[in-house]
């Protein structure tokens, strides 16, 4: 292994060990290696042989050692990115900002996460559309019961989230969903886009030409909103719900095993609620989707349905 010494160095790694094991007078092992007295006292009076960092040892800053153990601790432990660290974080830590923490991330050997195998793809950047615009997708989770199916929607705009489970995903279950998906949202629902499955339109030409018309496609219909259906083999087109989808089994199928449906859905009612009204997010300016509908609505009243605000998370049915 070579030996890393600062540019002024006048001794080696041997020589100073040298120096740490002989018995010779100050005067005589100065003379002998050619350096200043001082020089010999200092290595004399170390165990270690490496140099010591310059500059000054204290380090600077405004945190506390117990508010960095706290910050190393919940690093390590969610592994969130530095933006979503400062806003979990900043609420009970006061002297935070997001520079401060950096550095205490770098000083501890943290401030890189763990890098994941990704996939390299075009990102298209999405219009701006007005609340109202809905991406809908269902998912399927499993139980010890068996399959379940999550009805999942999620406001382009606003983040703001509804979801349903159900055992199944029937034409008079999608149909039933966008119906609860309607009342339980405070403001006009404009537009919903969807995949091309079963559940939200009929895929045989003979039921396209009946006289039936597909039950999720009627309740849009009756209530004047704009059904879009992604692109065939293009289900990027409907990332928003879809990278959702993945964050919820993320979190609940993924490091939770489930004895029921029941049970499922109980935390799923948790993880929901803590999401609209407790996630600050970066694409909202750190504000939750409550937080950032309120604000809108409060701007402009007229997209508003009701007086008061009341977000429901999964079937309370």
């Amino acid at each position: 292994m070579g030996q890393i010494l600062h540019k002024c160095a006048t001794t080696t790694h041997i020589s100073r060990k040298e120096i740490q094991n002989s018995k010779k007078t100050i005067e005589k092992l100065a003379k002998k290696y050619g350096i200043n007295k001082n020089t010999v006292l200092k290595w004399k009076n170390r165990k270690e042989v490496e140099d010591l960092p310059f500059g000054n040892k204290k380090v600077r800053t405004v945190l506390t050692e117990t508010e960095e153990k706290i910050i190393v601790e919940t690093r390590l432990k969610t592994l969130l990115p530095l933006d979503d660290l400062y806003v979990t974080l900043k609420d009970c830590i006061k002297k935070l900002s997001r520079s401060n923490l950096h550095r205490c991330l770098k000083r501890h050997g943290i401030s890189v996460l763990p890098k994941e195998e990704k996939i390299k793809e075009k990102r298209g950047k999405f219009k701006d559309y007005e609340i109202g615009y809905f991406h809908i997708d269902v998912a399927e989770l499993s139980t010890e019961e068996g399959k379940s199916y999550l009805f999942v929607a999620i406001d382009r705009t606003s983040k703001f989230v509804y979801v349903e489970l159900h055992k199944n995903k029937k034409m008079s279950t999608s149909a039933s969903f966008v119906i609860n998906l309607i009342k339980n949202t405070p403001y006009k629902i404009h537009k919903i886009l969807t995949d091309n499955g079963g559940e939200f339109r009929y895929i045989s030409k003979n039921l396209k030409k009946s006289q039936y018309e597909h039950p999720f496609k009627k309740v849009l219909k009756d209530e004047d909103i704009e059904h879009r259906l992604t692109k065939i083999k293009h289900p990027w087109t409907n990332g928003q719900v879809e990278r959702f989808n993945r964050t919820i089994k993320d979190s609940t199928i993924k490091l939770y095993y489930y004895k029921s449906f029941d049970e499922l859905k109980f935390h799923l009612i948790k993880f929901i609620n803590a999401y609209n009204f407790g996630k600050k997010l970066k694409s909202l300016r750190f504000k939750t989707p409550y937080e950032f509908l309120i604000n809108r609505l409060t701007k402009n009243p007229n997209l508003s349905k009701i007086s008061s605000y009341d977000l429901v998370g999964p079937n309370k049915y």
